[in-house]
């Protein structure tokens, strides 16, 4: 399984979708695309989003650092470790 793509990829989904809310938002509201209207995100959904993307965002960070070591980082996993759960506790 390849954690970079996957998790990092996940939040850059979730990172656009932010950005394209509002401009979502003004498409559903044409009449031609009335009835996709109760696709749109509701604000206790995008608040999750919102969450979801704080939770995701270390993942990144350590998932880019490692992807750029080309040496063992096996000394590393303590400190990526309590970074991972320092932050998840802030956040929870």
């Amino acid at each position: 399984m390849d954690v970079k793509t996957l998790w990092n990829s996940t939040l850059e989904l979730v990172e656009c979708a932010c950005r394209l809310r509002e401009c979502t938002h003004e498409w559903l509201q044409k009449p031609q695309y009335s009835e996709c209207r109760p696709l749109f995100t509701t604000q206790d959904e995008w608040t999750i989003v919102k969450y979801v993307t704080e939770v995701l965002r270390p993942f990144q960070y350590w998932t880019l650092w490692m992807s750029k070591r080309h040496t063992v980082i096996l000394h590393h996993f303590i400190t990526v470790y309590n970074d991972m759960f320092d932050h998840m506790d802030g956040v929870m």
